[in-house]
């Protein structure tokens, strides 16, 4: 769950939906300067649905007693985390094999980048089971991928590196863009065609849906993202009440229009 603030009250965006921004980002992704990627469809349909795993936990999200609002994918213990990333890779599966792939190595990915876990032996113990099972589950995918003609050119190093990076950069940029921010946010070796650069994005001060970008990425001149979520007008001390809340009729579909920073 992402959280994002308005004048109303705060806007609940659940994982599935912020990767379908994600989704929206890659297929508009790519110029002369930035480059292109493949197997296109597959990566596009990886960055739409590299939070798979988050849907039965968003079907049913758990009340942060201490903010009195749904958990922020940021606050969850990480059993809890943990335990919606193993799901992952058998509901992505079906989407292919690639699909799937790019899926676990997100995942994976995380735990790599993000080291909050490493604060009790217990949450070590639990990552580094996952990271092994996962790895594993890896391995046998590119085994199978390499002896297939079609993806064998797909599963270079530097191809998967390559594809996971991009990913892993629009799920960045689609948690920034969800949320909502103020002034100017920037996001980190992001691929080009020649290397890597970073990205810089501004809000203008009375629009914050309107995000100016440099350097600009896109083939188009502009892009929109449309997205939605549920508004919630108060806070909660109920966990059942926050969700009957969160199945009402109080969505919000939000827009937000990137354009090249002139």
């Amino acid at each position: 769950m992402l959280h994002r603030k308005s004048p109303e009250g705060l806007i609940c965006i659940t994982q599935p939906l912020h990767a379908q921004v994600s989704g929206q980002l890659a297929r508009a992704w790519g110029n002369e300067d930035f480059g292109h990627f493949v197997p296109s469809q597959e990566v596009c349909v990886a960055a739409e649905q590299h939070d798979i795993g988050w849907l039965w936990w968003e079907a049913a999200p758990t009340l942060n007693p201490h903010s009195g609002y749904p958990h922020q994918f940021t606050e969850l213990p990480t059993e809890v985390h943990v335990g919606i990333w193993v799901g992952a890779k058998q509901l992505a599966l079906p989407l292919g094999r690639y699909v799937a792939l790019l899926v676990s190595m997100h995942g994976t990915g995380l735990y790599e980048r993000f080291t909050r876990w490493q604060n009790s032996p217990k949450a070590i113990q639990i990552v580094q089971d996952f990271l092994k099972r996962e790895y594993t589950f890896q391995s046998q995918l590119i085994a199978s991928l390499r002896n297939d003609s079609y993806y064998a050119p797909y599963v270079m190093p530097e191809v998967i590196g390559r594809n996971r990076q991009l990913v892993a950069i629009w799920d960045a940029l689609s948690i920034i863009l969800c949320q909502g921010f103020q002034g100017e946010q920037q996001v980190n070796q992001v691929p080009t065609a020649s290397g890597a650069t970073k990205l810089t994005l501004t809000a203008e001060e009375d629009n914050p849906f309107q995000i100016a970008v440099s350097p600009w990425p896109f083939q188009q001149t502009q892009v929109t993202l449309t997205y939605e979520g549920h508004l919630l007008h108060e806070t909660f001390t109920d966990e059942t009440a926050m969700r009957e809340a969160l199945r009402g009729d109080s969505w919000r579909t939000i827009s937000t229009t990137l354009k090249p920073m002139y």
